[in-house]
């Protein structure tokens, strides 16, 4: 049995990173206005388009036990279940789009079907609710469209845009903290959303249940000591200023020090209804 967080807001979870690199983003001036108006509509019909068309729509008819795995973990969280899309796609990977709030949804590729059980599936929906809940829509969108533009520009606005870039991606470092943590009060367990880390960084159809957990966490330690010299400070930096998303080792154990948090537990210990995840249960609304 899970409980089911009612009430559960944002801040509750989201991490000190991510409050931080989000307080820094809008004080860049003309971004949230940008992506919420003309800019933000057609992108968001765009992709919207785009997707339907070339995608599987989940539901009840179609793929029930997917669209279960998405009503449970939005129930959990207390939010309202966004479309879900299964995309044919050879590269793992999930996201989720949601610009001015009218149609948000989420895509999950076929190959990371292969890798993951039914409760890391659900971990990494979980996830990517978190996105929506700790309204990361808009500058998720914003990152994708700046890295289009620095190709696109001459020399002085591809400057712009890197400089922009470059927060963006410091941002997107940050906000995935944050969902993980959202991942973590859906399984409640750390172990399978670490898992989930574990196959994201080598794991195959074929591979994937061999692998051992205990051994991908003892890389931590490893990463840690070489990253205690300046030279190796240098180095690291050098390794993750480009990167959209931290790394998965740094992930996994990021979530496995918040597992064994007050502030983890006092969530989970807050007014609650128990939750049975094979029942037909939807979550309340919220608005973005």
């Amino acid at each position: 049995m899970k409980t089911q967080l009612i009430g559960l807001k944002a801040d509750d979870f989201r991490h000190p990173l991510d409050l931080e690199a989000t307080t820094n983003l809008k004080q860049l001036p003309g971004l949230d206005i940008a992506m919420r108006g003309i800019l933000g509509s057609v992108a968001e019909d765009f992709f919207y388009l785009n997707n339907i068309a070339s995608s599987i729509l989940i539901s009840e008819k179609q793929l029930p036990h997917l669209h279960q795995l998405l009503l449970n973990a939005s129930s959990i969280l207390d939010i309202e279940p966004p479309q879900l899309y299964l995309k044919q796609n050879p590269v793992p990977n999930a996201y989720t789009l949601a610009i001015r709030g009218r149609k948000p949804f989420m895509v999950i590729h076929t190959s990371l079907l292969e890798i993951l059980t039914d409760e890391e599936v659900e971990a990494v929906i979980a996830h990517e609710l978190g996105h929506l809940k700790c309204e990361h829509g808009v500058y998720l969108t914003l990152a994708n469209l700046i890295v289009l533009a620095a190709g696109l520009l001459p020399t002085w606005g591809s400057i712009l845009a890197q400089s922009m870039q470059s927060q963006l991606l410091q941002w997107l470092r940050c906000a995935e903290f944050s969902c993980d943590r959202a991942a973590l009060l859906v399984a409640q367990d750390p172990k399978i959303v670490m898992s989930v880390l574990m196959k994201l960084t080598g794991g195959s159809p074929s591979l994937a249940s061999k692998l051992n957990l205990d051994a991908f966490m003892e890389q931590v330690k490893d990463y840690q000591e070489m990253s205690n010299t300046d030279i190796g400070e240098m180095l690291r930096e050098m390794q993750t200023a480009q990167l959209t998303h931290p790394l998965p080792i740094l992930r996994a154990k990021a979530i496995e020090n918040w597992s064994s948090s007050a502030e983890y537990y006092d969530l989970l210990e807050k007014p609650k209804v128990s939750y049975n995840s094979q029942s037909q249960t939807k979550g309340g609304w919220r608005n973005w």
